[in-house]
């Protein structure tokens, strides 16, 4: 029987956070993005050093979901610093800035599990308020988030490749 194992990323599985965060990036975007877009996106923002980059900094949160057996990457999250032009940041505020999935997991409770990591995280840092950007056409996961509390605070131009697409920045009080 499967099984699926979340835990707290270390140096060493930057590789692994990479090749994951290109490949959900491009299944959750192909049909929807402009495809040179999408490739540039993921050579430059899900590349082995930006995740690196990101496990050498105590202010970032990693989380993998992996497969048993074999530990094959199913999912990961990332929490940061927020960056996201909201009308009343906050000082504790904290940001899931990737949340991803590969589709034959989506549906199982994983993603929920994931946002359930982060939630622990903002709590144990005394943070009152998680925020995340999401694309405003990606119905499926405004869904995901609204059942899990959360509500649209703002919007954001998010620059993928060369162009820029419309992002909504929902919030979840704590």
């Amino acid at each position: 029987m499967e099984t699926i194992r979340i835990r707290r990323c270390t140096i060493g599985d930057e590789t692994a956070l990479s090749l994951l965060g290109q490949a959900t990036f491009l299944e959750s975007f192909a049909g929807m993005l402009d495809g040179n877009d999408i490739l540039a996106h993921c050579a430059n923002q899900h590349s082995v050093s930006v995740y690196l980059g990101w496990l050498e900094q105590n202010a970032y949160g990693v989380w993998i979901a992996e497969i048993q057996p074999g530990n094959a990457p199913i999912g990961y999250l990332v929490i940061s610093p927020p960056n996201l032009p909201i009308a009343d940041p906050q000082a504790d505020d904290l940001e899931i800035k990737r949340i991803y999935l590969l589709s034959p997991f989506q549906g199982t409770g994983i993603g929920k599990r994931l946002m359930l990591e982060a939630l622990d995280y903002a709590k144990h840092h005394n943070s009152r308020r998680l925020l995340l950007g999401v694309h405003s056409r990606n119905t499926n996961a405004i869904a995901f988030y609204q059942k899990l509390g959360y509500k649209i605070v703002g919007e954001r131009k998010f620059k993928v490749g060369h162009h820029e697409y419309n992002d909504l920045v929902l919030a979840l009080e704590i």
